[in-house]
């Protein structure tokens, strides 16, 4: 159990610094167009406002694999929990599809800590 939960861990840390790079370097590229389904116009519009939401999933990010660097559970549970809410809050304000993406693994991760 404890394997299992630290890959889903991982996962979700690479997945936000996976956002963080599409947030805030390729939100206007072909790429981040593609993934957020915009339009070039309108990234070019909020591309400001994605580099901000993009820093805030470094932070996520950091938060966990800081964390699991210092042994730290409860902040590697707080993090978690922070990715839940916001993938619920990303759900119901934008798209149910950013619940499967981001909130389903970190929920998985905290309840395969949570069994280790």
């Amino acid at each position: 159990m404890y394997w299992i939960a630290l890959a889903l861990t991982l996962l979700v840390a690479l997945l936000h610094v996976y956002f963080l790079v599409l947030e805030m370097f390729l939100w206007t590229r072909p790429l981040g167009l593609k993934t957020f389904r915009n339009s070039p116009e309108k990234a070019e519009t909020t591309r400001v406002l994605a580099a901000n939401q993009g820093l805030y999933n470094g932070f996520l990010a950091a938060g966990i694999v800081v964390g699991l660097v210092l042994a730290q559970p409860v902040l590697v549970t707080f993090s978690l929990v922070c990715v839940v809410v916001a993938g619920g809050y990303g759900a119901y304000s934008v798209s149910r599809r950013i619940f499967m993406i981001q909130a389903v693994p970190a929920i998985l991760a905290l309840v395969f800590r949570a069994l280790a």
